[in-house]
């Protein structure tokens, strides 16, 4: 019994393929790939073990008929509905087809892309330039659901042009970057190959154990202790070096571990979290620069804060002797350079300010006067490689801070530059503009029974009711569309 069902199934699946297959009606068989060797009247025609065969038709883009693109190169389904699975491309719904791409016939991957590993990539200059950037698909969905809860047109509108630019995607847990790390490789590495143009990833590492040591707001997973050290290294900076390694031939930049480093040189005497951390903050730098800092398709930037937490003399002084340290030990791995202003809203130019009291003296008020005086002290202090990225996605508008420290769900904050390379003429020690944490991701809860609780995020320049780090804050979001600079 078992057998003559087994036969009526295979019966029907061979009936199948003939009924899409014109070239079973003139004797020949199906090809079972899709190298096409001579066309004519019937169809197109290809030869396998020395036999001419023919190869069926593409299947149809079902989401052209309904206004959509069918997708090119991602299979990763993020909505279902009556019609069928769609995907993300660019910034853009697309129908996903079910049997393959009918505008792309080298399918080597899992989904409907060409995932096809090419020669090493090499980064040379500038790692931002010259690239293609890829687009974030979580942060286009939660865009896209915004946009849902959005009555004002004009609002819409704005929030459109926001799945055009590039953010970074954060690996911020161990399961996030099983998650999205290879996912997002797959697809860029798919764009790429579609396009014939190098397509850039952006990921931010961001797991050490103790995480966050001076702030309660985005405290990690893992805790300062030698076994959740043990993990961070097996668990996630290996599994990160495996899957780069294996994604060679696309260019990738890594945004390193924010606010641990800046923690090292200011608060180790007056924050006993930050003491307890501080052997796993730089043994793991050490670690990951040594295990990444190698692969050439890869360039790293250590996060230094931002103009009012590093700026003053004394700490710039301090601050490059600690990078300096941490970038030797992590021989004979690389860093090309440094993130600063990352989750942050400091203005790229403020010329309201000085260094005077206002500003508690410091000579820094803004992030270019920062990354000026930070190129020549690290410069000075013997940084072989001293160059910058500065995230601009939430410093268009100056805040009203009562304290420029003030870093939780600011107030008045919009958007700032978009993501650029070589974006200022004449500094050219500044890679990058970048979107590190895009508007409508929260800072941290105004929940003052939550764990994570921090008070800067109650503060009265601080946005209320303000949901967890990390989650989406949509009167956030609304506020940094409307406070664009430059508009959108």
């Amino acid at each position: 019994m078992k057998a003559s069902i087994a036969l009526t199934a295979i019966a029907a699946v061979a009936a199948k393929v003939s009924a899409d297959c014109f070239s079973t009606s003139l004797g020949y068989p199906c090809c079972t790939g899709n190298e096409v060797v001579y066309t004519d009247a019937d169809g197109d025609w290809g030869v396998e073990n020395g036999n001419w065969c023919g190869i069926p038709p593409a299947p149809s883009c079902w989401a052209e008929p309904i206004g959509y693109p069918c997708c090119q190169y991602t299979s990763d389904v993020f909505y279902t509905d009556y019609d069928g699975d769609w995907g993300v491309e660019n910034g853009n719904w697309c129908g996903i087809i079910k049997g393959g791409n009918p505008n792309n016939n080298n399918n080597n991957g899992n989904g409907n892309g060409d995932y096809t590993i090419g020669a090493q990539f090499t980064h040379s200059g500038n790692p931002f330039a010259g690239h293609e950037f890829f687009i974030n698909p979580y942060y286009t969905n939660e865009v896209d659901a915004a946009i849902a809860q959005m009555n004002d047109s004009s609002l819409k509108v704005k929030a459109e042009k926001m799945k055009q630019f590039s953010n970074a995607i954060w690996l911020d847990t161990i399961n996030n970057m099983n998650e999205w790390l290879e996912r997002n490789l797959k697809d860029a590495l798919a764009q790429q190959n579609a396009s014939g143009k190098t397509v850039l990833t952006v990921f931010v590492v961001y797991d050490l154990p103790g995480r966050d040591c001076h702030a309660l707001a985005s405290n990690g997973e893992l805790l300062a202790n030698d076994s959740d050290f043990a993990r961070y290294k097996s668990d996630y900076i290996d599994i990160i070096e495996d899957k780069l390694k294996t994604y060679k031939s696309q260019p990738v930049v890594l945004v390193v571990e924010p606010d641990s480093l800046a923690n090292m040189v200011t608060n180790l005497d007056s924050t006993p979290a930050c003491r307890d951390s501080e052997k796993y903050y730089m043994d793991g730098h050490a670690y990951l620069i040594k295990k990444l800092g190698v692969l050439p398709h890869v360039a790293m930037y250590l996060d230094i804060g931002h103009a009012f937490w590093l700026g003053w003399d004394d700490n710039r002084e301090k601050a490059a002797k600690v990078y300096q340290k941490v970038i030797q030990s992590g021989s004979p791995g690389n860093v090309r350079g440094f993130a600063s202003n990352v989750a942050n809203y400091t203005p790229w130019e403020d010329p309201t300010l000085s260094r005077g009291p206002e500003t508690e003296w410091n000579p820094c008020p803004d992030e270019k006067r920062y990354l000026e005086a930070m190129y020549k002290t690290f410069s000075g202090a013997g940084i072989k490689s001293v160059y910058f990225i500065d995230d601009t996605s939430r410093n268009g508008k100056k805040t009203d801070r009562t304290h420029p420290g003030e870093w939780c769900n600011q107030t008045g904050a919009g958007i700032g530059a978009r993501p650029q390379a070589n974006p200022v003429s004449g500094m050219n020690y500044l890679d990058a503009f970048y979107w590190v944490k895009p508007i409508g991701e929260s800072d941290g809860t105004s929940d003052t029974s939550a764990v994570r609780y921090d008070g800067y995020c109650g503060h009265a320049t601080a946005m209320k009711p303000a949901p967890e780090a990390g989650q989406w804050f949509q009167k956030f979001f609304e506020e940094g569309l409307k406070n664009a600079n430059p508009p959108l």
